[in-house]
């Protein structure tokens, strides 16, 4: 008796189905290169520039809601540091208004950082070649606005061509929605 009874309870269990969920997927060229679905973590910037790193809780609709954590260093009354989650917020986005998905700066030398204080220097030293040329042009130096103007422009080079991730829409790259669920009645 005891044996049958656990048997049925086997098949029974077994038979249950599992719910299909929608997800998201990161195309090149028609090849996936990576898929998003619940449970897993997304870092992306929107087309409006908000950074999200966040864990998806669930796709339907064409939306991606995400749940982002707080997570702040305290120190003990001991005076070692503990990591302790504060809180949570919960976020949905449309799939379309993904702008870069991936990571968007690698650890160690920032190239997007340096073209930028580059470009800064070198626009102010223009500038200030420029009040000078027409404040005193017997102080005037030529080469000095010429330099610092090459230097804004190799500025403004690196600051371009430094890792922004993946940006959808530009060579090839699409998100594409999946829907698995079925539309209740």
């Amino acid at each position: 008796m005891l044996r049958s009874l656990f048997l049925i309870l086997l098949f029974v269990s077994s038979a249950a189905a599992a719910q299909q969920s929608d997800f998201i997927i990161l195309k090149k060229k028609n090849k996936t290169i990576h898929s998003y679905y619940a449970g897993t973590q997304i870092e992306f910037v929107t087309t409006n520039g908000v950074y999200k790193d966040a864990l998806i809780t669930g796709i339907a609709n064409d939306t991606i809601y995400l749940q982002e954590f707080l997570v702040q260093r305290g120190v003990t009354s001991l005076g070692f540091y503990v990591t302790d989650t504060v809180g949570s917020f919960r976020y949905a986005y449309n799939y379309h208004q993904v702008g870069t998905i991936g990571k968007a700066e690698k650890k160690g030398f920032n190239l997007r950082g340096s073209g930028a204080a580059l470009f800064g220097g070198g626009t102010l030293l223009t500038l200030g070649s420029g009040v000078v040329y027409l404040a005193d042009r017997k102080k005037f130096s030529p080469a000095l606005m010429i330099t610092s103007a090459a230097l804004a422009g190799v500025g403004y080079l690196l600051m371009k061509t430094g890792s922004k991730g993946i940006v959808i829409g530009k060579k090839n790259y699409r998100l594409e929605y999946i829907k698995l669920t079925a539309e209740k009645k």
